[in-house]
């Protein structure tokens, strides 16, 4: 079994998942990073040569790969959720936990962040976010099996919680 960690960019993904699988003895795997590996660009080059569609594709053929190992903390990027068919292949052998935070809080946090394209075109970055947030607040809701809002919470804090949904999944004691 897996453990995966949706949400939006700056909600702690990155940092809790590297947390709860040293904590928890798991393999921690970034699916973006992979995805950057296996394609030998960044993701803003990704997306100039292949455009959304074609990230969203290599998005989905690792989300297959990792649904096939175990014992794994996977840190999702925050667009996985728009294809239904990750959630499902992933689903299959994971416990998904949904690491949310306020657009305020997440702004405050990405905002020097140049690693992402922008979503949205002409929007403001604190209103891109936003509004891709409300099309996505669903898609998590109905993809997570649990919830944690992250905006009063330490990274530790929110690696506690998780650490504690996966032991009490799994029924362990410690």
């Amino acid at each position: 079994m897996n453990l995966v960690l949706i949400g939006y960019r700056g909600t702690g993904k990155s940092a809790v998942g590297r947390i709860v699988a040293k904590r928890l003895g798991l393999r921690y795997v970034s699916m973006d990073a992979a995805i950057i590996e296996k394609a030998r660009m960044t993701v803003p080059q990704i997306v100039q040569a292949l455009g959304w569609p074609g990230f969203r594709d290599l998005e989905s053929e690792q989300a297959r790969i990792l649904a096939t190992q175990d014992n794994l903390v996977i840190d999702t990027g925050g667009g996985l959720i728009e294809r239904p068919e990750n959630i499902a292949v992933l689903k299959a052998t994971a416990l998904i936990v949904w690491l949310k935070a306020s657009v305020e809080v997440i702004v405050a946090r990405i905002q020097t962040d140049s690693q992402r394209p922008a979503l949205t075109p002409g929007k403001t970055f604190t209103e891109e976010i936003a509004e891709v947030l409300a099309q996505r607040l669903e898609r998590y809701r109905a993809a997570a099996q649990f919830e944690i809002d992250t905006d009063r919470l330490a990274v530790a804090q929110v690696a506690d919680r998780v650490a504690d949904i996966w032991r009490l999944h799994r029924g362990d004691s410690e």
